[in-house]
This record gives structure tokens, C-alpha cells and sequence, in this order.
């Protein structure tokens, strides 16, 4: 039987950022800039062999499913994949072979981390991990020295085998040790970021999320944004999100409840499948998600569930007590405005010759404002104006 990874392998990418095909190309390690990968952020996957690495990867960016991954071959060469399939989530994930070599000379870590925006190291849970800590340590020290602006994130892989009391004792071993070991190093001054995941839950998306919002310079300014929005609006909780991957580039300033993500991941799913279905006409492309794309569920608790189309690759989930949509045509109106100030956040972030940008390209965003030739409408920084 062929791994998934060799039926991919020779099958260039079509170049089109709106989906993402099953026939998805891979290439291996090269380091050559043309390839089109040395200007995106990077975020690195590395771990020990068989700790899940490349099937987080294809759940989270290819839609496989979790089970298929039993099939995935382990990785044996660094292999790229380039993840743009929206205008906020564009940057390359790096699955590195468990069995990697700090001393290889065949590796340029120079290079490797110095383009890095963080460093997933993927534990797992259910083996024994003293031999992963002691490479997360030699990962992260190594790659601190090199490029100090890494955002380092430990997966705690696979604890959907564990009970929940196991899960918070493996963490907190986990993230005990991790922290002595860096401290014995000198290193205490680096701060590791620990999530508990699973391919068979929504934790894996979650984690993810977090991963990507720091790669986003604009974050202050979308927060801000979503902030007026739910005040003017009476919504509860509301989310950003990228359709394909289910990941949320952006949610207000109140705590991310785990149900409340679940139940807007299951509203995208029916959104998707219902419109693939019925919402595509006879001569149209085959596009389950588009301009005229909105969804209203009632839940049974007296909770709604919004969703209105942001652009191609986004949209805006917004959850709220049935009392308070009846005033839909004002929500409406707000999410007009909402989506004309997202829209002038892309037209900013794309003028990458404006003195104002990071390494990633981006405008450098300060609280609310974006610091930039363009400036937000005032209809949105007045946090008044969307009553």
C-alpha cells in the first residue's frame, strides 16, 4: 500500500489559493529562494518520530481525515508545505524528520530558524517523553540563539487516550520539566507557550489558532474591531474565521469557551456541505462559499449562531441570545461596517513597500490604530457610530 505522502509526491500545486485539492504537492527540502517560500513566515513542526506531526498537518490544512493518518508514512526529509488559502493566514509549515541531526552539516539552521515565526515541538502524551524533552531543550536553545523573536509552542499530543485528570498531571510535568530544563541551560528568560491537543477534537484547530494569531501584526486591530461590533451589536462572543482550515484569525477580548468554538467549527461544516449541495447553480463553478453565504441556527437554549461572509477565504461567527436578534437589521448594518474596515486592513497589509512593515510584510499595528498611509474609517474607530 502507498502512503498518502508518495500518491502526492510530483503533483505541482495549481497555484490557486481557494482551496485546497487532494492532490496537494509537496516538495522536499530545498533552499533555493525562487521556489516562492522565503518570503512568508515560517512555522516549523518538529518532534520525535510517530509523535503526529505530519498527520496535525493534514487535518488541520488538507481536511484528511483522523483516521486516514494511520496510513501516513513517517517523514524522512524536511518537507514543505506552503498554507495560503486566506489573505490573513498565508505562510509555510516545515514538518521536520524526528530523527534530525543538530550536527548534520547538510542543515542550514542559519537559514531554518532565521525566517522562523515559531517552533511547534509536537510531544507525545501517551509514550515516554523524557527523550522529547531533552530535544526540546536542544531545539529550543539552539534556535533562541539564532532567532530570538521565535514563538516556541509545545504540543501535548494524543491525549485523547487520557482522562482528564491525567491530561492536567502530564501537562503539568511536562511544562515543569520543560522549564527547569531551560532554566539549568540559562535560558529561563524564554517563554514556552504548552496546549493540550488531539486530531480527534477541536483542540488541534484551537491550538493552531493561537500558533497563527501571533504571526498576525494586525491582531490588535481585528480584536478592536470585533470588540466595537459585539458592544453595538449585543453579540456575546464573536470569531474570525478562515473557512478552510476552521482556524479563528481573530475573536474579541472576552475568554474562548471550547463549546462555543465547537459549535461555530460544526456551523462552518454544515455551511460548507449544505451550500456544495444546493447552493452552487448548474452553470457556476463549484464554489461552496461566496458573497451570498450567511447561515442563522436557533439552538434550543435560546442561543444564536450568525454567520456572514467577511470575504472568499473569511467569515464572521457570531453567537447571541435570541432577545437580542431581534434587532437584526441593525446587527446587519454593523456587519457592513465591520467588513468595509477589514477590507481597508487588507488594502494596508498589501502595500509591502510602505517603510512601516515587519519581516512578515505586514503594517505594524499599534492598539487601535494601524500605522500606515491608509487609516481605518471613522464609522469603526468610534466605538458609537455602530449603535
Amino acid at each position: 500500500m502507498s502512503s498518502y505522502q508518495d500518491d502526492e509526491e510530483g503533483v505541482p500545486f495549481d497555484g490557486q489559493a481557494s482551496s485546497f485539492p487532494k492532490d496537494f504537492g509537496y516538495s522536499g527540502f530545498e533552499g533555493d529562494p525562487e521556489n516562492g517560500f522565503d518570503h512568508k513566515p515560517r512555522i516549523l513542526l518538529m518532534g520525535l518520530r510517530r509523535s503526529g506531526k505530519s498527520s496535525i498537518q493534514k487535518v488541520v490544512f488538507h481536511k484528511m481525515s483522523p483516521n486516514e493518518t494511520l496510513f501516513l508514512e513517517s517523514t524522512n526529509k524536511i518537507i514543505k508545505d506552503d498554507i495560503n488559502n486566506s489573505s490573513f493566514v498565508q505562510f509555510q509549515i516545515w514538518d521536520f524528520p524526528g530523527q534530525i541531526d543538530f550536527f548534520d552539516s547538510c542543515y542550514d539552521f542559519e537559514m531554518i530558524f532565521g525566517g522562523c515565526g515559531a517552533l511547534v515541538f509536537v510531544i507525545d502524551a501517551q509514550d515516554d517523553y523524557n527523550e522529547a524533552l531533552n530535544k526540546l531543550n536542544l531545539f529550543v536553545t539552539k534556535a533562541y540563539k539564532i532567532n530570538p523573536n521565535i514563538k516556541f509552542e509545545v504540543f501535548i499530543h494524543k491525549v485523547d487516550g487520557l482522562g482528564d485528570d491525567s491530561k492536567m498531571e502530564c501537562q503539568r510535568d511536562i511544562h515543569q520539566r520543560a522549564i527547569d530544563d531551560l532554566a539549568d541551560s540559562s535560558f529561563e528568560h524564554i517563554h514556552l507557550s504548552f496546549h493540550l491537543t488531539s486530531i480527534y477534537d477541536h483542540s488541534i484547530f484551537e491550538a493552531f489558532s493561537k500558533v497563527v494569531q501571533k504571526l498576525i501584526t494586525q491582531l490588535p486591530a481585528l480584536e478592536n474591531l470585533l470588540n466595537i461590533l459585539n458592544t453595538n451589536s449585543a453579540i456575546e462572543k464573536s470569531f474570525l474565521f478562515d473557512v478552510v482550515s476552521k482556524i479563528y484569525i481573530a475573536t474579541d477580548s472576552t475568554p474562548v469557551d471550547m463549546q462555543s468554538y465547537e459549535l461555530c467549527c460544526d456551523m462552518i461544516d454544515v455551511v460548507i456541505d449544505l451550500s456544495s449541495i444546493y447552493g452552487v447553480k448548474e452553470e457556476q463553478e463549484p464554489a461552496a462559499f461566496d458573497k451570498e453565504s450567511s447561515s442563522l441556527i436557533k439552538l434550543n437554549n435560546g442561543t444564536v449562531l450568525y454567520l456572514r461572509e467577511v470575504n472568499q477565504f473569511l467569515a464572521l461567527v457570531c453567537i447571541l441570545r435570541e432577545d437580542n436578534f431581534d434587532h437584526k437589521g441593525i446587527i446587519d448594518y454593523n456587519f457592513l461596517c465591520f467588513r468595509n474596515a477589514i477590507q481597508q486592513v487588507f488594502e494596508l497589509r498589501n502595500k509591502t513597500q510602505s517603510p512601516l512593515t515587519n519581516s512578515i510584510g505586514s503594517p505594524v499595528v499599534n492598539g487601535k490604530n494601524i500605522i500606515g498611509e491608509g487609516h481605518l474609517s471613522p464609522t469603526l474607530t468610534d466605538e458609537h457610530a455602530l449603535s
